[in-house]
């Protein structure tokens, strides 16, 4: 696995002609299951084929059970200089619901090592919305963790994926999933709680302070390239080596035995590549710009869109001037945003927007023909 990790590593960044990484994030699966060398090798592989910048960010998810005061140090030694734990929860039986086989004790235990080893950068994830979770549960077991907790803080609310005996459970209503407006009132009280003790909340699901942003999601946020290397990674970048222009997504093998055959035989796993228009990219430039707190700057957008501003694409929208009416969304000389107000609703806001982007290209590609 190291040694297909490292080959493909190689291969993809030789065929983006990247000159310089700015993060690396070890995540997926569980990687603190990996052993700190196999970390290293990557980490060298990856400077030996481009520039890895002096205060790149390394980041490495880990799991409770699989994070020992010894292990994080090692992972400290080969390169890593951030950590995001997936704590989930800070209630026993939530964590078993979950699947998950760490204790509260244990998430708290590897959190006050992690302080240690990786001041002011050591991230917590918890997952709200689950079965016979209330409000007030909910805000206690936050609350709980946030005197806990380093400088940065993810949300997510529970997504069901098929095949898990969670999924079966609800399915058979023997587990009730709390309604959609409480769910919505957990993460809107969770906003505010983070609000109040100093936490800027920079993306939909992602809070930070003393100005410990995430380098490596930001980039994701704001349309960069990134390579995705290992089973099932996702990347999207432009394979200049063979003389393209055009950015494409990729995936990779998912099966890890697969994916090493594969490697091993042509130097990399990717099983699908799609080959991404101008509009495609406008549209995840919009779509995941939206999800900070300063959206798209206009000198942002120009970047993937010479031609067409901001104010060309919205500027003239009766719908995204109601938007801006109601308080959700700002268009001005900073650039597109959502209000506090509108990241919430987000997705609702995304429909209006995505629908005017592709009849303003459309009204465009007209008039050029």
């Amino acid at each position: 696995m190291r040694s297909c990790l490292t080959r493909e590593a190689q291969t993809l960044i030789r065929l983006s002609q990247v000159q310089r990484i700015s993060s690396v994030f070890f995540g997926g699966g569980t990687p603190s299951l990996a052993s700190p060398l196999t970390i290293a090798a990557v980490l060298e592989t990856v400077s030996r084929c481009a520039h890895l910048a002096a205060d790149a960010e390394i980041t490495l998810e880990a799991n409770p059970t699989s994070a020992g005061a010894l292990r994080l140090s090692g992972f400290r030694a080969s390169g890593v200089n951030r950590l995001s734990i997936g704590i989930q929860s800070l209630d026993d039986v939530e964590l078993r619901l979950l699947g998950r086989n760490h204790t509260a004790d244990e998430a708290l235990g590897t959190l006050e090592e992690a302080k240690k080893l990786f001041p002011g950068r050591t991230s917590v994830d918890l997952i709200f919305g689950l079965p016979g979770q209330s409000v007030s549960s909910w805000a206690r077991g936050l609350e709980e963790l946030l005197q806990l907790c380093d400088d940065h803080v993810s949300l997510y609310q529970l997504t069901l994926e098929r095949g898990t005996s969670l999924f079966k459970q609800v399915q058979r209503g023997s587990l009730p999933m709390p309604k959609q407006e409480v769910v919505a009132e957990m993460y809107e009280s969770a906003r505010e709680m983070l609000r109040d003790i100093g936490f800027r909340q920079y993306e939909v699901s992602n809070f930070a302070r003393n100005g410990a942003l995430s380098t490596h999601n930001l980039s994701y946020w704001q349309g960069s390239q990134y390579i995705g290397i290992g089973p099932g990674a996702h990347g999207r970048f432009v394979p200049r080596a063979r003389g393209e222009s055009l950015r494409e997504a990729r995936i990779q093998t998912l099966e890890p035995d697969s994916w090493m055959k594969e490697v091993l035989a042509f130097g990399h796993g990717t099983r699908k590549r799609t080959v991404l228009s101008q509009l495609e990219v406008l549209e995840e430039v919009l779509v995941l710009g939206l999800r900070t707190d300063t959206g798209i700057t206009h000198q942002h957008w120009q970047q993937f869109a010479a031609s067409l501003s901001l104010w060309d694409m919205f500027g003239s929208s009766e719908e995204v001037k109601e938007l801006e009416d109601q308080g959700l969304l700002l268009l001005d000389n900073r650039g597109l945003r959502c209000s506090w107000k509108g990241l919430v609703v987000l997705d609702s806001l995304l429909l209006t927007l995505l629908n005017q982007l592709q009849q303003s290209w459309a009204d465009r590609t007209a008039h050029r023909i």
